[in-house]
């Protein structure tokens, strides 16, 4: 609390103009104590935003770097590779500056003496070891390596190594490359346009859903094909839950990637309004 400008106000006010003084020097004085209140609220935000905006970059960089590390996973790193970590760098929308230093990163990333647990380290820390933004790299990685729409056993074991370093069991893992490979077969246009048949703008179906493609939206919600309208609503608010952009943000997601938890949000609604669909349930 700050009262030191109220103290003196109500002085220098009585000793100059008696007690009608000591009512205006205490105006003053608290205007005074209101104006270093808010000084010093202002410097305590702008040191947060400062090192918010740190963790940020580091968590950027450490999630191209991880990629191209993943990358090389394969052996030597092909133009292939490099054509798909520029696509990420295209969903992501970065400007010049930004793909410059995810460039660098990935680059950082293929050397052959790269320290990857001391770079998943860092994401725990830049992170907050926050629950949603490390499932958020993990699944990162895991779009990155099957951009090509298949996963190097070499990948694999380096995804792995990843996950555990993260917190994650091989079997939660293993639940997430599945719901990826779905979710890549779902992308692919089959599943909503963007692509070709099926899913409209006006959020209907030209025409019903294949199996195949229904069977992949319950696995892009990672839900069996015989749960109930229950159990569907229930994993649909989870994962939008996990997967919200704005949430993401406000827990230090870097803005540079606010296009990619879009994305999945919008992967994850869809798949939920085809199963809505077929199933007729609100």
């Amino acid at each position: 609390m700050h009262i030191f400008g109220k103290i003196l106000g109500a002085i220098f006010g009585w000793l100059i103009l008696g007690p009608f003084g000591l009512l205006v020097g205490l105006f003053i004085g608290h205007q005074f104590d209101k104006a270093r209140q808010y000084q010093n609220f202002s410097f305590s935000t702008s040191g947060n935003s400062e090192e918010q905006l740190k963790k940020q970059n580091e968590f950027f960089y450490s999630a191209f770097a991880v990629m191209g590390h993943v990358s090389k996973a394969k052996g030597q790193v092909r133009e292939e590779d490099i054509r798909l970590a520029m696509i990420m760098m295209d969903r992501m929308q970065l400007n010049e500056h930004q793909r410059a230093a995810a460039q660098e990163a990935f680059r950082a990333g293929k050397s052959s003496d790269f320290p990857l647990e001391h770079e998943l380290t860092k994401v725990l820390e830049s992170s907050g070891g926050r629950y949603d933004l490390l499932q958020f790299f993990l699944e990162l990685q895991i779009s990155a390596a099957f951009a090509d729409g298949d996963i190097h056993p070499n990948e694999r074991d380096i995804l792995h190594k990843i996950a555990s370093v993260l917190g994650f069991s091989a079997e939660q893992l293993e639940r997430r490359l599945k719901m990826q490979e779905a979710a890549f077969r779902f992308k692919q246009g089959d599943g909503f346009n963007g692509g070709q048949q099926g899913y409209s703008s006006g959020q209907q179906y030209s025409q019903g859903p294949t199996r195949n493609q229904l069977a992949d939206a319950y696995k892009v919600l990672d839900i069996s094909e015989d749960a109930d309208s229950k159990q569907i609503k229930r994993a649909y608010r989870k994962l939008m839950n996990e997967h919200h952009p704005d949430k993401l943000m406000a827990k230090g997601l870097p803005p540079e990637m606010m296009n990619m938890a879009k994305e999945k949000s919008q992967e994850i609604q869809k798949a939920y309004d085809m199963i809505k669909k077929e199933k007729g349930f609100k």
